[in-house]
């Protein structure tokens, strides 16, 4: 099942953080520099907020190398006992070679929530625990030494005077993230503590929140990318030399951040699919499929967009609706066609064919709409009334005629396709926007305003299914 309310993202004011940046793996993006001097090889803090988007493949979040086999490189685990936990690990080239690494207790498999992570590394300590410490949400994490601790006084390659990546394994792409990275701070020369970077919300004192890093000491080679520059992802905030971006675009910033999460498609529920740019893309290859947000309500009134992007048969078969998330089975939700026939699950569809599904029974409805065209289905879900609109191109269908759906639920989007593509827009879309829409909250990035149109001849304002909506209206 889903997590409805996101983990530790639900907090309201304090420090605003605007901007993500989306990295989708297909895309081999990455980020590189090559430090015109070495700082401080010994002492070092790393901090960033990471949303995962998969589990289960090697990620590596930076990386570093002296040009030979020697190399440093922080991620996640992709395989065998330690998959999908954090791992530091310094392979040192020199004679005799020796590998050093940790690996974390915890297990980082949420697709829904934003992580915080700090690693702060002080070879200098004389006592080994504290030469090497991992905070997760402002939690001090214990580790496994898997291979030899880090030595008392040894220079890694982290700071040295080489190439330095970002989501980029030190010798290949093929660890590249996939997820949104956020806040990402490097510290030359400091071994800083995760309350130097967040804090505990004061009225929700279980929620960890970011805070402003403008006053830290950065270092010779520290930096602090804030991704707010759509134009230079990998411009560096403190002042020093920008990273080097590849395969980046300014379609790739995003509004997704710690301060306010977005809803995205959730491969918990059906990870046959082929997931892509940040969770808002699947492609399925054989029979009806389907996936649901990662973000559910029981109340308010909610809003987004999905396209039809491919048709790998030319069967033209997609549908997008919403879907009750209660007491069903992940399998029931995700082999089925949004409220068609065969469903189990309470849930409510428009399908390209011009048709509406309603637990079952099948309808007809609206316009038809195509693949791979210009095409976008706006889907407005209001929990207070519990009525459901859909749009073409910006014109409510059935001349906004609500469909009328069971009350006492948890709902959220869903969106399904037979052997084809479908983007979703949850308020950061993958596909380009021509007109640029918020909704009435200023919040979310769509084609047509959330808020236009009659509903069952009524004007209503709907919004982005995003925490801070959450927390106002939900």
């Amino acid at each position: 099942m889903p997590l409805i309310i996101p983990a530790n993202t639900l907090s309201t004011g304090g420090y605003e953080v605007a901007n993500s940046c989306r990295l989708n793996r297909g895309d081999s993006p990455y980020m590189s520099k090559t430090h015109g001097s070495a700082g401080n090889q010994r002492t070092f803090t790393v901090s960033f907020w990471y949303k995962r988007t998969n589990f289960g493949e090697k990620e590596v979040i930076m990386s570093t190398t002296d040009g030979g086999s020697s190399f440093f490189s922080i991620g996640f685990t992709g395989s065998g006992t330690y998959v999908d936990k954090f791992f530091i690990y310094w392979y040192d080239g020199s004679s005799p070679a020796t590998d050093y690494g940790y690996f974390s207790t915890r297990l980082f498999r949420d697709v829904s929530a934003w992580y915080h992570v700090v690693l702060a590394v002080d070879t200098t300590q004389g006592t080994e625990s504290d030469r090497v410490k991992l905070y997760i949400n402002g939690t001090l994490e214990s580790l496994t030494a898997v291979y030899a601790a880090f030595p008392e006084n040894h220079d890694t390659y982290f700071n040295k005077d080489n190439v330095h990546y970002i989501a980029y394994d030190h010798d290949s792409a093929g660890a590249a993230l996939n997820g949104y990275l956020a806040e990402l701070v490097i510290i030359d020369g400091t071994q800083y503590a995760a309350s130097d970077f967040g804090e505990f919300d004061e009225d929700s004192p279980t929620i960890w929140k970011p805070i402003d890093v403008s006053g830290l000491t950065f270092g010779t080679n520290g930096a602090y990318l804030d991704f707010e520059d759509s134009s230079n992802l990998g411009n560096d905030a403190n002042g020093g030399t920008d990273w080097t971006e590849s395969n980046l675009a300014a379609t790739d910033q995003s509004t997704d951040t710690p301060t306010n999460n977005f809803a995205t498609l959730n491969p918990l529920y059906n990870n046959s699919l082929v997931y892509a740019e940040g969770n808002c893309k699947i492609t399925e290859a054989g029979d009806w499929q389907s996936s649901f947000s990662t973000i559910g309500a029981t109340s308010g009134k909610w809003y987004m967009e999905f396209k039809c992007s491919a048709s790998t048969d030319g069967a033209d078969n997609f549908s997008g609706g919403i879907c009750a998330l209660d007491g069903v089975s992940d399998a029931a939700i995700a082999l089925t066609v949004p409220g068609g026939s065969g469903s189990s699950i309470i849930s409510y569809g428009y399908e390209n064919d011009a048709t509406k599904d309603v637990k079952n029974t099948s309808s007809s409805y609206g316009s038809t709409y195509g693949s791979a065209s210009t095409d976008i289905i706006g889907v407005y879900m209001d929990l207070d009334n519990n009525k459901l609109y859909f749009a073409k191109n910006g014109t409510v269908q059935d001349s906004g005629t609500g469909i009328s759906i069971d009350d006492g639920y948890t709902y959220g989007f869903t969106v399904g396709d037979y052997y084809g593509t479908s983007e979703a827009n949850f308020g950061n879309p993958t596909f380009s926007i021509s007109s640029g829409n918020a909704d009435a909250n200023g919040y979310g990035n769509f084609e047509y305003d959330p808020s236009s149109g009659t509903f069952d001849s009524a004007s209503k304002d709907f919004y982005a299914l995003c925490t801070k909506n959450l927390a106002e209206y939900g």
